[in-house]
């Protein structure tokens, strides 16, 4: 929100100052605490402020603003100036970009999910459907293929994904429930609840949520190489907000995008290597599922998820096939330095 401030003198002066300064506030809704996934936030507000003096501040605010699957309402409203979600929250809402939750992309490393995602966000399809929602895609929050944490014997088949209670949303959950499992969409900070209570056998969540939300304290066991997908998390800005910012607040804040996500890939590199010293300490076994069972799993629930969501999109008018293609061959040319 833009604040003016005026300065005045004592009436008993004979004068006021005339003058006045402008100083910009923003307000930014996340959930959760402070953690691996907010960490490039926190940095672009620290950049932002640094860059213009502290004449442009943002507030990032932990489920004081709003609850996460509400935060792109609050966007289009101008409840608040910025915010993260996640795509598989309403995939109705922003269906375009719900092409990098499709399960088994073969995305490998989070710098190429920085690249995929953000080749997305600049699609006129994707910038299109977020306008919808005075939203403007700002940068993503890369996060690693997920995996399993649960309760009771390991599962190390895809045969015994069958009736599995599982916390996944997404194309996540659209690839468990081809397997057999039921999904259930319970928000990540219900999921320890979840776990605890019965309700679902098994999460699936990368490793800085299974930390925060505390999941891998109720594990026994963790799936290590079944990588069915991730789920994307934009950092989205309300449009009419972006658009009121002078041309330095506009600089500050578009030229800190690549430092925020920096700063959140060496941040959550150093969190990723100490993984297995973590799986160690809380004593849960690390499963390995067999390539066959890994092809089994691909073979069920990428092919079909796929070519029905691209069918699903060009109903819509969304170029679904075109966005696809983007993801592949932009993974491609990363791959290839080119």
């Amino acid at each position: 929100m833009k604040t003016i401030f005026t300065a005045a003198v004592a009436a008993a002066a004979g004068f006021a100052l005339a003058g006045e300064a402008a100083a910009t506030e923003w307000n930014v809704s996340v959930w959760g605490k402070r953690r691996a996934f907010t960490e490039h936030v926190e940095k672009l507000a620290e950049l932002v402020s640094e860059k213009t003096n502290g004449e442009f501040t943002m507030n990032v605010s932990y489920g004081g603003l709003s609850k996460n699957k509400e935060n792109l309402d609050g966007i289009s409203i101008g409840a608040f100036e910025m915010a993260q979600f996640c795509a598989g929250y309403h995939r109705d809402k922003n269906p375009s970009i719900t092409v990098l939750e499709l399960p088994f992309l073969g995305v490998n490393t989070l710098e190429e999910e920085v690249a995929v995602s953000h080749a997305v966000y600049a699609h006129e399809a994707a910038q299109k459907d977020l306008a919808r929602w005075n939203a403007k895609l700002l940068m993503t929050s890369p996060m690693p293929q997920y995996n399993l944490v649960g309760t009771g014997e390991p599962r190390d088949a895809v045969a015994e994904f069958k009736d599995m209670r599982v916390r996944a949303t997404g194309g996540i959950g659209k690839a468990f429930s081809a397997v057999g499992a039921v999904p259930t969409s319970v928000t990540a900070t219900e999921a320890y609840n979840a776990m605890e209570s019965g309700v679902v056998d098994t999460v699936a969540f990368a490793q800085h949520a299974h930390l925060s939300f505390g999941t891998i304290n109720r594990a026994e066991w963790w799936t290590a190489n079944l990588n069915p997908g991730t789920v994307n998390c934009p950092v989205v800005v309300n449009t009419d907000a972006y658009d009121a910012l002078s041309d330095a607040e506009r600089a500050a804040l578009d030229s800190s995008v690549d430092e925020a996500i920096a700063h959140y890939l060496a941040n959550y590199g150093a969190l990723l290597e100490k993984w297995d010293t973590v799986l160690e300490e809380k004593g849960v076994t690390k499963v390995m599922m067999p390539e066959a069972e890994l092809a089994a799993f691909r073979t069920t629930a990428a092919d079909p998820i796929r070519e029905q969501w691209i069918k699903d999109m060009e109903a819509q008018g969304i170029p679904g096939q075109e966005l696809y293609d983007l993801v592949m061959k932009t993974l491609e040319d990363t791959r290839s330095g080119s």
